[in-house]
């Protein structure tokens, strides 16, 4: 991990906690196709794209975005695929499936993969924070990186006229993501029908939610430091202070989560609630990781400075990480405690990752992509 990559971590995104009783039916899993998700809705048009010489920005710092230095055409792909829903182009990155020897692999799986809250649009995405080409690289799965939907939570707003500096107009992520993606990149890919989700802080609860609501579209679901829970008055208020970074201006106002979701335990929120619905995730193979918030090793200012920090940076990243990011993690402890128990009074089972100590930032959410895809992912695959 370079210094960059230790700064940034100690400002890891914010996300929800806590949870409530469930109120949906159980359903169990089934082989569902992109085709039968979509059903009449209008899919996406998948558009080839070279993101090198036609860089997205940042948007806070206006430079190009740095995952667009890793697209090759052949290690990294770049798409833009149009959402009807949102009536623009999505950027999305690409790292195709491959054997061993580096060839393209066909009939492949197909893992969807968040960012955190800042995104891309942050420049702290999955490829930019984690050799994340390298890993999947041989393992014969594709792997689709969404890279827009800062702040979203990877849902449908119900608010359409929403203004900012990162959130504009209609938010159609779960249409999008579920329904005008899945088909059109899955056949363009030559993939097959096995898929999973995989998300982190902000879209560790996007990976846990999507599911409930399409069970037995994906085989597998992962969810790093995020929080099933989003109608409690904890969940939906910390998901407030996610969202409202979105704003640029820390008011509270500019965008909210009852723009996002409706009222604070309204239909559309508990609709939203993967702890209230944990239920419908039966069948889906399930890895689900947190840690209590105290600092581990990665927090510590000596590892900072091992990683090529100057003292006084380390220390205040160090700072930054134990005292933001472990109370961010205490409260995802918490949330992810209440889900296991549910799983488990529910006799569904799961892979838990509950580390002793931790905070909510990049270092163990890069040792989860490598526990999920051994313990969890891959077995679902068959692979």
């Amino acid at each position: 991990m370079n210094l960059k990559r230790s700064v940034l971590a100690a400002t890891a995104a914010l996300t929800i906690a806590l949870g409530a009783a469930p109120i949906a039916p159980s359903a169990d899993a089934a082989t569902v196709t992109a085709s039968q998700v979509a059903g009449s809705t209008p899919v996406g048009e998948v558009k080839a794209w070279d993101a090198r010489t036609n860089p997205p920005l940042t948007v806070s710092g206006g430079k190009p975005q740095s995952w667009t230095k890793q697209v090759d055409h052949e290690n990294v792909l770049s798409y833009k695929v149009y959402s009807p829903s949102m009536d623009k182009d999505i950027p999305v990155a690409v790292i195709p499936a491959t054997n061993p020897a580096g060839e393209r692999v066909a009939n492949a799986p197909t893992i969807y993969l968040l960012n955190g809250a800042g995104g891309a649009e942050q420049d702290s995405d999955w490829l930019k924070m984690y050799t994340t080409r390298d890993f999947y690289k041989g393992k014969g799965v594709n792997v689709v990186i969404p890279q827009a939907g800062a702040f979203t939570y990877y849902t449908d707003w119900v608010d359409e006229n929403v203004k900012s500096p990162y959130i504009n107009g209609p938010q159609k992520w779960e249409t999008f993501l579920t329904k005008e993606l899945p088909g059109p990149i899955e056949k363009t890919l030559g993939a097959d029908n096995r898929r999973a989700i995989v998300g982190f802080s902000m879209s560790g609860t996007s990976s846990l939610v999507l599911p409930t609501h399409n069970p037995g579209f994906y085989d597998a679901a992962a969810s790093f430091s995020g929080c099933a829970a989003t109608s409690s008055w904890h969940g939906y208020n910390f998901a407030r202070l996610t969202v409202n970074r979105a704003s640029g201006t820390a008011d509270f106002k500019t965008v909210t989560p009852e723009q996002m979701w409706g009222p604070m335990g309204g239909d559309y929120n508990r609709w939203n609630d993967a702890l209230l619905n944990a239920d419908k995730l039966r069948g889906t193979a399930l890895y689900i990781s947190t840690a209590t918030g105290l600092a581990g090793r990665p927090d510590q200012v000596g590892y900072l400075v091992g990683q090529g920090a100057p003292e006084v940076v380390a220390s205040v990243g160090a700072a930054q990480l134990q005292v933001e990011g472990g109370v961010i993690e205490a409260a995802i402890n918490k949330c992810s405690h209440d889900l296991r128990a549910k799983l488990e009074h529910d006799d569904i089972p799961a892979t838990y990752e509950f580390r002793n100590a931790g905070t909510h930032s990049w270092p163990y959410w890069r040792d989860d992509i490598e526990k999920s895809w051994f313990s969890t992912i891959a077995p679902a695959f068959g692979m």
